[in-house]
């Protein structure tokens, strides 16, 4: 029932799934979905309360009351919770009961201490047996566990663990194993939920080529209670700054909002009267403006993914607009061969492909091996009238870029050259491009960059392939024409006929003779058994 009243569906991207488990109480409660009923109450996940008095108290909660007590969480799992305070209970002795304690009427001694002083669980500050400033630093190093600051707690934890493992005590060490492991798991905390905002805007922006994407989050009473992101498109070059100040303007009056304070990924340059511009550098702010920007990347990533499957070709046309065609050579050590790949509208064009052995005597020299197989290449295209690609790329930085400028100066016609940077570890890092050669900002996790990667890795398979393919031949060939009376084609056929010169040196007089022979199979077959 639920799937076919479904008109459309909308998501918002969380880190963690308690994030995801929050987030859900929150809007269930706001929007009162007909098909949810677990939430929809007075009920919602507990809290952790610090309340505001001399000698505070602390205590789980699903109220919050907003009266100067500080409140962490809400917590999803209620087991995590009370692992919490029980940890809390035990590293710091703090008073559970509800008396008002003053300083006033403690010197007065209107109060006597309860059972909970006796069991060694309470301080007893109603007796003055601990004074206002040290029971409040015990308070200060509770705020910094719930604040997810447990570093130093959780450093004595494991120093402790060692020590009682050591000493056999393995039963001991395994309860404070099991507090360790929870005040572990609770720096996972929400990030979506924090009690101290209230009614604050978030905006993040992102662009492609013509379209602009922003999210909105919209923060009331320390809750998401509204994300939405949209997609514009520029009508004259506007700058990102007046995209996000157009959109701004545009989900405060859709979405009726009075927030005095919009957290900004950059300081815009307009300015909106009573209300306050932040860019956070971190903090619960910095967590928020991070979670709206990779809900703009998500919401980018999807729309580009359903774009390329409802038109496949789409993102060739696309990849291509960024990069045109690609013609590459590589040089390759001995018996130097030069590889050329081909790729067509994003694809490989194997049927264009091309290999070349170096004929010049220049296989030792790069540049000189390279202007020989470009030379051949284009002439031959320019000779033939065949069609010159919008671009090559050559594998190789600035010196390769100029060998290539040289030819087609030298040959008249007009390619464009780029070139491909490696890093240390010869794994492509970018692309030069121009005349200076200037490097072209790619991103790494970028679809155009993982096919600069693919065309890098093609080529240089395919010349080593056919490297290898040619030392191989050259090798074998040379054991065979080390026999007197037998040439190149003799050899050859004995390749192909046998597979390998060992079948050739184990085969029959009356083998070799059908192939080459008597009087060549006698002089091979005496070679092989002397």
């Amino acid at each position: 029932m639920l799937v076919s009243r479904i008109s459309d569906l909308k998501y918002i991207v969380v880190e963690t799934e308690w994030d995801a488990f929050l987030l859900e109480n929150n809007l269930i409660k706001r929007y009162k979905p007909r098909y949810n009923i677990l939430l929809k109450d007075d009920k919602t996940y507990p809290s952790i309360c610090i309340t505001r008095e001399d000698y505070p108290r602390v205590f789980k909660t699903r109220k919050i009351i907003r009266n100067g007590s500080e409140y962490y969480g809400p917590f999803s799992h209620t087991g995590t919770l009370n692992g919490l305070l029980q940890i809390i209970a035990q590293a710091y002795k703090v008073r559970t009961c509800r008396l008002p304690l003053t300083e006033e009427a403690i010197r007065a001694g209107k109060y006597k201490e309860c059972l909970e002083y006796h069991i060694k669980n309470c301080p007893a500050p109603c007796i003055g047996h601990i004074d206002r400033a040290q029971y409040n630093e015990q308070i200060a190093e509770i705020r910094e566990i719930l604040k997810g600051r447990s570093q130093d707690l959780t450093r004595s934890m494991m120093q402790e663990m060692k020590k009682l493992s050591s000493e056999m005590r393995f039963e001991e060490a395994q309860e404070v194993k099991m507090r360790y492991d929870t005040i572990m798991e609770f720096r996972e905390k929400s990030r979506v939920v924090d009690t101290g905002l209230d009614n604050v805007d978030v905006y993040n922006i992102d662009n492609d080529e013509d379209v602009v994407f922003v999210n909105y989050l919209h923060v009331a009473g320390g809750c998401i209670n509204q994300a939405f992101t949209f997609e514009y498109k520029r009508k004259m070059d506007e700058s990102l700054d007046e995209m996000l100040m157009l959109a701004i303007v545009e989900m405060r009056g859709r979405y009726k909002s009075t927030a005095r304070e919009i957290i900004v990924p950059f300081m815009p340059e307009t300015e909106i009267t009573g209300v306050t511009w932040t860019v956070p550098q971190k903090g619960e702010k910095k967590k928020l403006l991070d979670l709206s920007a990779l809900n703009v990347k998500q919401y980018r990533a999807d729309r580009l993914k359903r774009s390329d499957k409802l038109n496949p070709e789409q993102k060739h046309v696309r990849l291509m607009k960024e990069l045109g065609s690609f013609d590459n050579s590589h040089i390759s050590g001995t018996d130097a061969v030069a590889a050329c790949v081909v790729y067509e509208n994003g694809k490989p064009s194997r049927k264009d492909y091309r290999l070349y052995n170096i004929k010049s005597g220049a296989g030792g020299d790069d540049y000189g091996s390279m202007y020989e197989v470009m030379m051949r290449r284009w002439m031959r295209t320019v000779e033939e009238g065949g069609t010159l690609p919008d671009l090559v790329i050559v594998d190789g930085g600035k010196g390769q870029m100029s060998i290539a400028k040289e030819v087609i100066d030298n040959l008249n016609i007009s390619i464009n050259i780029a070139g491909l940077v490696k890093n240390a570890h010869h794994k492509t890092s970018g692309l030069l491009y121009g005349f200076p050669q200037m490097e072209v900002g790619v991103k790494p996790d970028s679809e155009l960059f993982r096919l600069l990667e693919q065309m890098q890795e093609e080529v240089h398979r395919v010349a080593i392939s056919f490297h290898k393919k040619k030392r191989s031949k050259r090798q074998t060939q040379s054991e065979l024409t080390d026999i007197k009376g037998i040439g190149e084609n003799t050899a050859t056929a004995l390749i192909k006929a046998f597979k390998s010169v060992k079948r050739i040196s184990e085969a029959s007089l009356e083998d070799l003779a059908a192939q080459v022979g008597k009087a060549k199979a006698q002089t091979i077959y005496n070679w092989f058994h002397k």
